[in-house]
Order: C-alpha cells, then sequence, then structure tokens
C-alpha cells in the first residue's frame, strides 16, 4: 500500500510534479495519477450506480509542463478499466465541469488537471460530478483507493475522442452576452452586440486566452490590447493570479495603454477573475466581490452574499447600506463559501453568490460553480449596457469605499506540531484582547463575534480598523489581516497585536 493522502489539499489534489527546485521532491507521480485516476472511476461507479464500462470521464488540463504526462498516466490509468474517455486537451475548469452537462460531451465525471496559480513545478487534480465539484470526504476516500492494495488492470481500453469542448464552452458564453445585451437593447446588431466596446484579457499564458479569442472578439468586441493569451506552462511574464501585484500591474497597464473600456485577467484555470475599470482602477479582492454582488443586486434584493473571513467592514457596509443585501463573512477556501451557500439555501435562505477576495465567484444561477470566465461574462454585458449610455464599469461600484491602509502578514509556524502551535496562538491572543491586558492608550478592542475562522478584534477610538488572526488552511502559517480608516493606523494596529503575541512560542513574528 501506499500513502497518497499528503496529496491532499481540501478538495483539491495537489503535489510535485517536476524536479528542479531544491528541497521539492517529485510526489505527484504518472503512477500515482494512474492509481488516482482508479480511485476516482470507483468513486464515480459508487455515485452513479454504473458499471465501469458504461462510465465517461472527461480530461482537460492547463498548460503546465508537467501537464500532458499526467493526463496521460490518467488516462491509461482509467482506460485500462474500459472507461469511454474524452480527452479536452488545454481547457478551463469551469468547461470540465460543464462537460458533464452539455449533451455533446455528456461525462460522467470530469479531472481538471492544474495547480491553479502555483510555480511551474506543481500539478494537481480537480473533480466533478454532474453534481459539482467534489468535497474534502471525497478526496479523502479517492486517495485511500488510490493508495490500497491493487494493480492496475490492463487492457480493455475504449477509443479516445477529442471533443471540441473550448469552442463549445465559449458558444455557451457568446450566448449568455449575446442574449442579454439584446434583450436590453433591441437595436443592437444581433451578430455584434459587444461592437464598438474595447477590452483588454490578460490569461498570464494560462488557458484563459479563448476568452479574448473565442468570447470577446466573435462579438464585435476591439481585444487588440490584450496579453498573454497563448497558453505557456513556464508563465513566461508574470504567475496568472489576480491576486498577484505584478499581475494586476500588468493588466493595469495594458488597459490604459490601450483606452479600453475594461480589462479582464484570469488565473491558469480560469475559475477566478477580476477586472480593472475604464479609468485603470483595479476591481479585485472587496473590489470584485462588491462588483460580483452589485450585478445581481436589482434581480434578488435581500440575497445573502457568503465571502471569505478576510473581507473589509467597508464591504459590508457597501452590500448590506448601498446594496440592500446582507453579508455572512465565513471561511477561506472556494469550496467552504460555496457549500455555505448551498447549506443556506438547503434551509430557506436565499444566497445567490459564494466569494471569495481571491476572485472565487460561484454563482446560484450558474450551478454554484465557480467560474471565472462566468463573472467576466456577467461584468461584460454590464459594460456593454452601461457604454450605450455613457458611463463605465467604475459607477457600479463608485459607492463602495476602501479602507485607509490593508497589510497580509504571513507568519510562519516554526514547530512540528503546526496546527497545535496556531491553537495556542490564537488563545493567547483572545485571552490577551479579553482580559485587556492588551489595551492600548486611546484605544479599545472587541472581539467579533460571530465569527468562523481565527479570531477578528474590532480596533476602535484614535484609530479605527480590525485584525484577523487565522491559521492557514494547510500550510504552517499564520496569516494576519489588519486594516485601518486612518493613515498610520496600520502601525498602531501592528503594535496592539506585539503585545498580544508576548509568550507565545513556535511563531516567527519577526515581520509583525
Amino acid at each position: 500500500m501506499k500513502d497518497y493522502m499528503k496529496l491532499q489539499n481540501g478538495s483539491d489534489i495537489r503535489g510535485i510534479a517536476l524536479p528542479g527546485v531544491p528541497g521539492e521532491n517529485v510526489n505527484l507521480t504518472p503512477e500515482a495519477a494512474g492509481r488516482i485516476a482508479v480511485g476516482f472511476l470507483k468513486w464515480l461507479c459508487d455515485k452513479t450506480g454504473k458499471q465501469t464500462e458504461d462510465i465517461t470521464i472527461s480530461i482537460g488540463r492547463d498548460p503546465r509542463l508537467s501537464g500532458p504526462a499526467i493526463a496521460e498516466a490518467f488516462a491509461e490509468g482509467v482506460a485500462r478499466c474500459g472507461v469511454r474517455l474524452l480527452d479536452c486537451g488545454i481547457a478551463s475548469t469551469p468547461a470540465m465541469f460543464m462537460s458533464t452537462l452539455f449533451k455533446e460531451t455528456d461525462a460522467d465525471g470530469a479531472v481538471m488537471i492544474t495547480a491553479s496559480h502555483l510555480p511551474w513545478n506543481r500539478n494537481g487534480l480537480k473533480f466533478f460530478s454532474k453534481d459539482g465539484g467534489l468535497d474534502k470526504a471525497d478526496i479523502k476516500q479517492i486517495l485511500e483507493t488510490a493508495g490500497s492494495d491493487f494493480e492496475l488492470p490492463i487492457g480493455g481500453a475504449k477509443a479516445v475522442e477529442f471533443p471540441e469542448l473550448m469552442n463549445r464552452y465559449a458558444g455557451h458564453l457568446r450566448t449568455i452576452i449575446t442574449e442579454a445585451v439584446v434583450k436590453a437593447d433591441a437595436a443592437v446588431q444581433f451578430d455584434k452586440p459587444l461592437a464598438g466596446l474595447k477590452i483588454a484579457v490578460d490569461a498570464g499564458n494560462g488557458s484563459g486566452g479563448f476568452y479574448a479569442n473565442k468570447v470577446l472578439a466573435p462579438l464585435g468586441a476591439d481585444v487588440s490590447a490584450s496579453r498573454y493569451l497563448d497558453p505557456d506552462g513556464n508563465f513566461p511574464n508574470h504567475i496568472p493570479n489576480p491576486e498577484n501585484d505584478e499581475a494586476m500591474r500588468a493588466i493595469t497597464e495594458a488597459t490604459l495603454e490601450g483606452g479600453c473600456d475594461l480589462g479582464l485577467i484570469f488565473d491558469t484555470d480560469v475559475d477566478r477573475s477580476s477586472a480593472v475599470d475604464e479609468k485603470g482602477r483595479e476591481i479585485n479582492k472587496n473590489g470584485i466581490v462588491a462588483l460580483a454582488a452589485a450585478l445581481i443586486a436589482d434581480e434578488y434584493p435581500g440575497s445573502t452574499v457568503v465571502t471569505d473571513s478576510i473581507t473589509s467592514n467597508e464591504l459590508t457596509d457597501y452590500l448590506e447600506n448601498k446594496l440592500g443585501m446582507k453579508h455572512l463573512r465565513f471561511k477561506r477556501g472556494y469550496r467552504n463559501v460555496i457549500n455555505k451557500a448551498i447549506e443556506l439555501n438547503a434551509a430557506g435562505v436565499d444566497s445567490q453568490l459564494a466569494i471569495e477576495t481571491s476572485g472565487h465567484a460561484a454563482y446560484k444561477g450558474n450551478y454554484f460553480l465557480d467560474d471565472g470566465a462566468y463573472l467576466a461574462t456577467l461584468i461584460v454585458i454590464r459594460t456593454a449596457l452601461l457604454k450605450q449610455v455613457g458611463l463605465g464599469i467604475s459607477s457600479v461600484i463608485a459607492d463602495l469605499k476602501e479602507p485607509a491602509e490593508a497589510v497580509e502578514i504571513r507568519m510562519p509556524i516554526t514547530v512540528e506540531d503546526f496546527k497545535a502551535a496556531g491553537d495556542a496562538a490564537l488563545e493567547k491572543v483572545r485571552s490577551a484582547v479579553a482580559s485587556g491586558s492588551a489595551a492600548a492608550d486611546g484605544l479599545a478592542l472587541e472581539i467579533v463575534e460571530p465569527n468562523y475562522e481565527g479570531i477578528r478584534v474590532a480596533v476602535s477610538g484614535s484609530v479605527n480598523g480590525w485584525f484577523l488572526l487565522r491559521k492557514s488552511l494547510h500550510d504552517p502559517i499564520m496569516p494576519l489581516n489588519i486594516e485601518a480608516q486612518e493613515v498610520g493606523g496600520i502601525d498602531v494596529i501592528r503594535g496592539v497585536i506585539r503585545k498580544c503575541f508576548e509568550g507565545v512560542e513556535g511563531v516567527d513574528t519577526a515581520k509583525l
């Protein structure tokens, strides 16, 4: 038996797929991929009640250098069991889910080989059934099967098919845009509803270049200012990540230099996106949450928006007092926010949007699929409609206020039992705040409740703001987010946090 459990990363599988980085040994091997494939197949058979020969699995990948070898090994693993395979080549994660719904593909399950924005030597796998993405418990079961004592079968492969999945998916998005724009204005040219719009797309050499070439351009948009559309697993220009400062500078520059109405940026596998408005201002983090909510606020008044834990007080004010929606600040992790929104709906509470500040946005109307291209599509529709009345996309979130200062500090945990050390640090900070020992002159500290992750502390008085200390979902790190409403407030709040950490062991606070 082999232990593959270290490859689990929440509801995904991630590992080191290529050598070349000191201290990082390859653990996501072709053999592992083949065995994981059988684990997924068994999971699918159990879920659907079908025999292996009646199962269809679609396989896609981002442009990572290790992708072809892992895809081939995965395909061989299940093909030997007699499964019908659909090799979709370079694809996006949302398109792989849609391969389970499109009648042309009708897959029972799908796998996307990607490690999102992680470095070139990493790779991973994301899985879908017709019900959506798999959860942590499902991944655990797949990895347990993969590590169990069995021999990969020999022979029995069916022919691998090569459907034009991304063309089908792009057509799906074009239809959404065309129907929405033409419905709002019947005078719009049906085959070119985006004529007159100039949009820059930055795919970061990931899988997202199709959005410029196969969605926007055929509808009449000018995409000439776009950058880094060609897939390249070396990611030579910048990390494909809307949270990355260099990446956001690149799309901002492209938008401004091109005189564009809108800039769009995707992560490697296109399940995340952010934007730049017509004035060259970034719409990411709290901004992308606000925009995603604003796009549906009129249609779903009072709906609850579920976000991750690090969103700002200003965002809550915007969602609740400007849009008339409700805000539930939950946990980090895209599956966490999605599952919470699904749970709310099951309990009779309307929740139309689950979104992380990282750009993972999942709408109820889109199967609660975190789909960066779908969010981009809603943004494009609104941009086109605003253009007709002389406004830009910036007008949608003009009332969103931003903190004067914001910072995230990632403090390494230096002891082997990092989970216990993280828990101890959280308890020490909680105790220091509750007892008043961390208070400073002119400041009041209050533990925010309800709070679903770590400890969130409101700071008021001479400086106003908050801080959130939490454990990383998977790594020996304690992220600390601080926001202040006044310039210079971050330094004051840092001093309070240093007091809270007096006596804490096993956490490197040098960056604090």
